[in-house]
């Protein structure tokens, strides 16, 4: 986050003077992007987790020639975990995990994660209001994390906590790659700013955790992890500026 207000910081600075004709001319910018998504899980993913939300952090600088590149994070949260039997031996005859009194405690499972990415692409404009808006095409490569969040609220439950989670949490993380296709749209009056696309991540990570309790086996040294969906967002530009005026 520092990192991002100091660039707009910068580019504000270094951009700050005379005018930008946005309706006809193709301009230069730096742009922050908030960003939401709705996500499928694929590969070996699918097998642990269900769809998930993704919020999104990004800022990309476009040239005149309408390249473009940037960088990007998001974290991943979600409450479908669909790998059985996770809990399975710290459950008793019942199906109940007791907690250190001997009352039935409360365990929920959640998805947990984060993604980074440096990305570069090009917008063709072919569709929208001035030469500024239109097709984008893009492509990454970073960094994907993610895990079972093991939550047991309000109970203590030694053998879900400390040393002993790291058995059941599939913390799981590698290098990623990142595709999107997508509209992007700078109004005429640089009020409404805005993209839609359609986003594909990749991750090929393996399991940080040797060894599953559960399972009593040990993880396989590779993965794949997809993750797609569709992503939406709210584009902050600031323009650079072009001196017009003469001197004398």
């Amino acid at each position: 986050m520092r990192l991002i207000l100091f660039l707009v910081f910068l580019f504000a600075c270094t951009n700050g003077r005379a005018q930008t004709n946005v309706r006809d001319t193709t301009v230069a910018m730096f742009a922050v992007q908030p960003s939401y998504a709705q996500q499928l899980p694929g590969g070996d993913l699918a097998i642990r987790f269900g769809t998930n939300s993704n919020l999104g952090l990004g800022g990309y600088r476009k040239l005149r020639s309408n390249f473009l590149f940037g960088f990007e994070a998001s974290f991943l949260f979600g409450n479908k975990v669909v790998e059985p039997g996770i809990l399975s031996n710290v459950l008793n005859s019942a199906g109940q995990v007791v907690d250190q009194s001997g009352v039935m405690a409360d365990v929920f499972l959640f998805e947990r994660g984060w993604t980074a990415f440096a990305f570069a692409g090009k917008l063709f404009p072919v569709i929208g209001p001035n030469p500024n808006c239109g097709i984008v095409f893009k492509v990454g490569g970073g960094y994907m994390r993610h895990k079972v969040r093991v939550q047991t609220q309000q109970n203590e439950v030694p053998q879900l906590e400390g040393d002993y989670l790291e058995g059941y949490d599939r913390l799981t993380a590698g290098p990623a790659a990142l595709a999107y296709i997508g509209y992007h749209h700078f109004g005429n009056r640089r009020l409404i700013n805005f993209h839609i696309g359609l986003e594909v991540m990749a991750g090929f990570t393996e399991s940080l955790r040797a060894y599953n309790f559960d399972t009593e086996q040990y993880n396989e040294p590779n993965r794949i992890d997809l993750l797609s969906g569709i992503r939406v967002g709210w584009s902050l530009p600031i323009y650079r500026r072009y001196d017009d005026s003469f001197h004398y």
